[in-house]
């Protein structure tokens, strides 16, 4: 699977929240989220492990027990069902890969996934 780069196809999933899945395969989904200053991202779980990148802006991120000062270049693993969410210190471009594959993501993809 390819997909072409564009600016657009994003989708509000939050408040100041923006999402879409970039490409994805049998077992891994890659995503990119948009994030406002200022929003949040609740506190949640889920089963799928979580790959990040934060590409550029600034988070307040908790990870279980941790909490990160996510600058430009920092990434991070989740493992399945950690509890983890994040407020945005400024505007945010984040990249993500989860596995398995988060089923209700794929209607945030291109029009060809």
């Amino acid at each position: 699977m390819f997909t072409k780069s564009s600016d657009g196809g994003y989708t509000e999933v939050l408040e100041g929240v923006k999402l879409k899945t970039l490409a994805h395969g049998g077992r891994t989904l890659l995503s990119t989220f948009r994030i406002s200053k200022r929003a949040e991202i609740p506190t949640h779980h889920h089963p799928h492990e979580q790959t990040g990148y934060l590409v550029s802006g600034r988070l307040d991120f908790v990870i279980g027990d941790e909490r990160l000062d996510a600058r430009p270049g920092d990434s991070w693993n989740i493992a399945g069902d950690v509890p983890h969410g994040a407020t945005a210190l400024e505007d945010s471009v984040v990249i993500e890969v989860f596995s398995p594959v988060r089923e209700e993501y794929l209607q945030y993809g291109p029009e060809d996934s």
